[in-house]
Parts: C-alpha cells; sequence; structure tokens
C-alpha cells in the first residue's frame, strides 16, 4: 500500500481532489433552482479535469521512463480514475438538491473531457494537459451550434444523452486519450 501513497503523493492527488472538492462546494453554495443548466455542468466538470490533470506526470518524467514497472496499465488506470472522480463529484452536488444535467450526459462528458486532457498530457505534457478540455470547452460555449452532424460533433457537450454523434466522439476521445497516454505518457 505504500507504493499507492507515494504514487497519490507524486502525482498531486491531495491538491486536485481539494481543488475538486472546491469547486464543487462552491456550486451547490452559489447555484440558483432553477431549471438545467448543461453549460454550468460542462463547466464543472472541465474544472474538476482540469484541476486533476496536473496529476497526469510526476515531478521527474526521464525518472518515471527508467523505471522497472509496468506504467501503462497506471496511466490508464489514472485517466479512468480522473474521469470518474469529476462525475462523481457533479453528481454527489446534484443528489443534494442542484439539478444540472442527466446522469448520461455528466457520464459522456466527463469521459470525453478526461480524454481531452490525457490526450493533452501526451501531447504538451502534463502541466498543460488542462488546454484541450478548456479549448473545447471555449469553443463549444463561445461558437454558434452548426446544423447537423458537425454541430453535434463540435457542440457534443451540450447535446442530449440520446444523440449518438456525440457520444461517438466523446467515447472515441476517451479511447484516444487513454491509449496514447498510456503507451507515450506525458511529454516532456
Amino acid at each position: 500500500m505504500r507504493w499507492l501513497t507515494l504514487y497519490a503523493r507524486s502525482r498531486q492527488v491531495p491538491g486536485s481532489a481539494a481543488a475538486v472538492a472546491l469547486v464543487s462546494l462552491a456550486l451547490w453554495a452559489l447555484h440558483s433552482p432553477g431549471p438545467v443548466d448543461l453549460g454550468t455542468a460542462v463547466l464543472v466538470l472541465t474544472a474538476n479535469v482540469a484541476a486533476a490533470s496536473v496529476g497526469l506526470g510526476g515531478w521527474d518524467v526521464a525518472l518515471e521512463r527508467t523505471a522497472a514497472i509496468r506504467w501503462m496499465p497506471r496511466r490508464a488506470a489514472h485517466v479512468l480514475l480522473i474521469g470518474a472522480v469529476a462525475g462523481l463529484a457533479l453528481l454527489t452536488v446534484q443528489t443534494v438538491g442542484v439539478e444540472l444535467a442527466p446522469t448520461a450526459v455528466v457520464v459522456r462528458d466527463s469521459a470525453g473531457l478526461v480524454g481531452l486532457a490525457a490526450l493533452g498530457a501526451a501531447l504538451f505534457g502534463a502541466q498543460f494537459a488542462w488546454t484541450l478540455p478548456t479549448a473545447w470547452l471555449a469553443v463549444t460555449l463561445l461558437v454558434p451550434v452548426p446544423d447537423g452532424t458537425v454541430g453535434e460533433v463540435v457542440h457534443w457537450m451540450l447535446f442530449p444523452p440520446g444523440t449518438s454523434a456525440s457520444a461517438a466522439i466523446a467515447w472515441a476521445l476517451l479511447a484516444t486519450g487513454t491509449v496514447a497516454y498510456a503507451v507515450a505518457g506525458p511529454r516532456r
């Protein structure tokens, strides 16, 4: 069990967990009752994933590459755990009365966002893993929705859970990001 504690510390898990809890607490305290607000839900999920994504790399990437342990399953598990925690934090807040999004949307969006974060870590390094989910969120919230399948793909975070193109892009992002990060690790 000592290796898990050391791994969590090296990946800044305590700080990331505190940030996720703080975002959830702020959402609970500041949200006013009203209709379902997918924009706020996506913003919270992105903040949770961004806070946890700093742990996608350790303090010394070169040291990790020389370690005599199998990193691929650990990296993949870490990505999936970030997605699960980001989604569960929002679902926990929803259980106390802040209704923002259906559960299927929370699961789909947290999966896609964590895939983007993992892809960002593989492409730009762990310190910049937050850039891809944040950039896609900005496009989603600021660019008008095009018609048809292009709109469903670009704005996948805001579509209802039954939209097949939105679900396909989210799960493809999760698979691509997880595999890229698990195989290559964070960029130096």
